[in-house]
C-alpha cells in the first residue's frame, strides 16, 4: 500500500481538492484512442464545442473504498458505466465501452492511491467520469470530437454533520420534462437545480423536493437524489418514474431491503399528499449513499417522519449494511466490488 496523503480526514468535507493524475481520453475518426494519464487538472478545447454551447455532455460519479483489509474497492462500477452508456446515447455520444470505463476508473485511482481516505475514516475517494463534445461547430448538431476524462478527489459526506436529519420543501419548478432528460445523468439536470436549490436553502430548507411535471402530484426526486420511504407495514417504496435518474445507490438498497432483510419492495407512484403512509423516509445516491428526512414541507402542510431528529431504525439499518458491503465489513452480492490493491 502507497502512503496515505497527510490530511484531517474528519473535516475534509465534499469539496475539490486537485491530486497527482487525472484520465484522458480522444474520440476522433470514429474511434476512441488507449487513453492516458496527464498531470493537467485543465482541458483545452475549441470555444465552438456543443459541450458549452448546446450542452452535449454527461457524467457519473462513484466513489472507491479503503476496505477493511487494506485494498481499494470500486462499488458497482459496471452499473455506472452502464448508465453513462445510456445517456451517450441519448445525445448522440460515442459509447464508452464498459472495460475501457473501468480500466480508466482503476488507472485514476492507482495514479492517486495516496487520496484514497483511510479505513475507519468516513471519507472516501470520489470519482467523477465524464464525456463532453469538443471540436470546431457551430451547428446545432453533435459534435465532431470527444473526450472522455475522468478527476478524482477525496470527500467526506455530502451534507455537512453526515448522516443527520434533512429538512425539505416541494419546489414549484420542474426538474425534467416529460420524455426529457430525466433519466440520463447530464449536465443540464443540474444547471436547472441550482435557482430552486438557492431558494430552498435561503428558506431554510436543506434542499427541494421536485414533483413530476405533468401533474405536480408526485414525487420524483430529492435535489441530486432519489427519494424512498418505509411505509407504516415496512415495505420500501422508490417512485416510478421515466423522468427519475436510475440510481444504482437506489437499486442496492432495493436489493438490500428485499434479499437481504426481506421486506416488500415497490416501485410506484407516490403522492404528495398522501405521505402519511411513511414512517420514514430518505434520500439516496453517491455522494450522499443516504440522507434521512426529518420533514418535507408542502405549501402550509408540514410531514413528519420518524421523530424529524433522529434517524429511523430501518434507514439505519439499509445504510449500515451498504456502507458494510462497500467498506468490506460485510459479504458482497455476486459482482458488486470490483477489489484491487
Amino acid at each position: 500500500m502507497s502512503n496515505t496523503a497527510n490530511l484531517d480526514w474528519g473535516n475534509i468535507g465534499f469539496s475539490y481538492s486537485k491530486t497527482n493524475a487525472n484520465y484522458v481520453s480522444f474520440w476522433k475518426d470514429g474511434a476512441w484512442d488507449e487513453g492516458k494519464l496527464v498531470k493537467e487538472n485543465t482541458l483545452t478545447i475549441s470555444m465552438s464545442s456543443t459541450a458549452i454551447h448546446y450542452g452535449q455532455q454527461c457524467f457519473e460519479g462513484l466513489k472507491a473504498y479503503r476496505r477493511k483489509n487494506g485494498t481499494i474497492g470500486l462499488f458497482r462500477a459496471d452499473q455506472n458505466a452502464k448508465r453513462m452508456q445510456e445517456s451517450c446515447r441519448r445525445l448522440l455520444m460515442p459509447e464508452v465501452p464498459v472495460e475501457k470505463f473501468i480500466e480508466a476508473v482503476k488507472l485514476a485511482v492507482k495514479a492517486n492511491e495516496e487520496f484514497v481516505p483511510p479505513y475507519g475514516s468516513g471519507a472516501t475517494l470520489y470519482i467523477r467520469p465524464f464525456v463532453i463534445g469538443v471540436g470546431d461547430n457551430i451547428s446545432v448538431r453533435p459534435a465532431p470530437e470527444y473526450i472522455f476524462c475522468i478527476f478524482v478527489t477525496p470527500v467526506g459526506p455530502y451534507y455537512k454533520g453526515g448522516m443527520s436529519m434533512i429538512k425539505l420543501v416541494v419546489s414549484e419548478y420542474d426538474r425534467a420534462a416529460p420524455y426529457g432528460t430525466g433519466a440520463v445523468k447530464v449536465g443540464g439536470n443540474y444547471a436547472a437545480s441550482f435557482l430552486p436549490h438557492e431558494l430552498a436553502a435561503q428558506e431554510g430548507y436543506t434542499d427541494c423536493v421536485y414533483l413530476d411535471p405533468k401533474t405536480h402530484t408526485k414525487i420524483e426526486e430529492v435535489g441530486a437524489a432519489n427519494f424512498f420511504g418505509i411505509t407504516k407495514d415496512n415495505v420500501f417504496v422508490t417512485p416510478m418514474s421515466p423522468s427519475v435518474l436510475p440510481s444504482i445507490t437506489k437499486n442496492s438498497l432495493l436489493y438490500i431491503s428485499e434479499k437481504v432483510f426481506g421486506m416488500q419492495v415497490e416501485e410506484r407512484d407516490v403522492y404528495i399528499n398522501n405521505l402519511e403512509e411513511f414512517a420514514e423516509a430518505g434520500a439516496c445516491g453517491t455522494a450522499a449513499v443516504i440522507s434521512p428526512i426529518g420533514s418535507l414541507t408542502n405549501g402550509k402542510k408540514k410531514f413528519i417522519f420518524n421523530s424529524e431528529t433522529e434517524v429511523g431504525p430501518v434507514t439505519k439499518t439499509l445504510y449500515d449494511h451498504l456502507i458494510g458491503i462497500q467498506c468490506g465489513e460485510v459479504e458482497a452480492p455476486e459482482g458488486w466490488i470490483i477489489e484491487f490493491e
